[in-house]
């Protein structure tokens, strides 16, 4: 007699939810990448230089359109964290794998992807990326100053 298949449990953290997202990203996926999404209607969605996309539909067609061309090959580089107890803030570094003629290229990008915590768990509310600079990998963090 086969064993009743169990499912998969759920993501209990931001970094769970983000890794699922990149791998929904790299697999051209979108029901897996639209179950990471918030229930809410109020979610958003920035595109590198696009316009902000707001509700489940319009960010759904927005990566059905960039499925069409294929699976996106994007790996978060660099990520750094803010965490409260239902609320999280990544700003990642991404590096994104462009085809060019003579194979691939890094291209980077720089998002802001937020997660609340609801009834569903951990979800992503907002995924905000914008054009990375040629020297992007290098962070520029102001070394924080001690105060007596």
């Amino acid at each position: 007699m086969p064993r009743p298949r169990i499912p998969p449990a759920e993501p209990s953290t931001p970094d769970e939810i983000e890794a699922q997202f990149y791998e929904a990203l790299r697999r051209g996926d979108i029901e897996r990448l639209m179950a990471i999404w918030s229930d809410d209607d109020d979610i958003s969605c920035v595109h590198p230089g696009g316009p902000r996309l707001g509700g489940a539909a319009a960010i759904r067609a927005s990566f059905e359109a960039m499925f069409e061309r294929g699976e996106i090959q994007v790996h978060p580089e660099k990520v750094r964290r803010l965490l409260s107890h239902s609320c999280a803030v990544h700003s990642v570094l991404e590096r994104v794998e462009v085809p060019v003629p003579a194979g691939r290229e890094s291209a980077w990008v720089v998002a802001t992807n937020v997660y609340l915590k609801g009834a569903q768990g951990w979800r992503l509310v907002a995924h905000h990326a914008s054009p990375g600079a040629p020297g992007a990998a290098q962070d520029n963090v102001e070394s924080a100053a001690i105060l007596h």
